[in-house]
């Protein structure tokens, strides 16, 4: 099964309007430490999806040569101004990433990036989830796949994915292995029930990799010839039972996930 991760992304902002409901204005402040074509697009993205559900985008760009002074600032200004702040990765070279991740306070921390929010996470019970690794979990759910003792692959560790996917589907109860570069994967991927790919390698996840029935969720991005694809060879679709292509599959779930992250935040966090 192709998932369609557009209708999906519809089901979850429907859940969303009624969540809406219990808030006034909203503020959700973006920083753009780097304006390109992929930037502004995942700009675009996320301020539409804030549109459909009546929340204000204010957005920051800094121009080329800021520091990382200047992109405190900006945070301090985005924090002191709005109910949640996004840093759009990648931060440009030459400015800190982890002093301004770390800059943003917990409770309007929407991306779980700062270490503090990452630790509270950690420990469980934190309001917000790391939004990929959020709608990865919406997605199997929707799909009918229950990670409770399944086997469950992650390829990569990332900041984004791996890393804090591994905390949030060993607490569902599935059996992770996270296996990053250098480590042998074959053997893993072949006994696997489901697949979680993070590396950001175009097509490093082959058929002949996976079993028949597979549950193979792609959360991987990188560029080839011109085009967005991910970790995952398209023709492994062909064996799995769920597949989330890209794009189209995770990216539209993961970005609802911002808003989700945002009202929970200022439910627990209100004013």
């Amino acid at each position: 099964m192709i998932v369609d991760g557009k209708a999906i992304a519809e089901k979850l902002y429907g859940e969303l309007a009624k969540e809406r409901e219990a808030f006034g204005d909203l503020i959700l402040g973006h920083l753009l430490t780097e304006v390109s074509t992929v930037t502004a697009s995942y700009a675009r993205i996320k301020e539409r999806g804030a549109a459909r559900l009546g929340i204000k985008m204010f957005r920051t760009e800094l121009p080329p040569g800021s520091t990382t002074a200047d992109a405190l600032d900006a945070i301090k200004h985005l924090v002191e101004t709005t109910d949640g702040v996004i840093p759009q990765l990648p931060i440009v070279k030459g400015i800190d990433i982890e002093s301004v991740l770390n800059a943003i306070p917990k409770e309007k921390d929407v991306d779980v990036l700062s270490a503090a929010a990452i630790a509270e996470f950690e420990k469980g019970g934190w309001p917000a989830i790391p939004p990929v690794p959020a709608a990865l979990a919406y997605i199997l759910k929707e799909s009918d796949i229950d990670v409770r003792g399944k086997n469950l692959v992650m390829l990569g560790k990332g900041r984004l994915v791996g890393k804090p996917g591994s905390i949030l589907f060993t607490r569902l109860g599935a059996n992770v292995t996270c296996l990053v570069k250098g480590d042998e994967v074959e053997s893993s991927t072949r006994a696997a029930d489901i697949i979680v790919l993070g590396t950001g390698v175009a097509g490093i996840l082959k058929p002949d990799m996976v079993k028949d029935g597979v549950a193979v969720v792609d959360a991987g991005t990188s560029e080839q010839g011109g085009k967005v694809v991910g970790d995952a060879d398209p023709a492994v679709a062909e064996k799995a039972s769920v597949f989330t292509p890209v794009p189209g599959g995770v990216g539209p779930v993961a970005i609802a996930m911002i808003y989700k992250n945002l009202f929970a935040l200022k439910k627990t966090f209100r004013t």
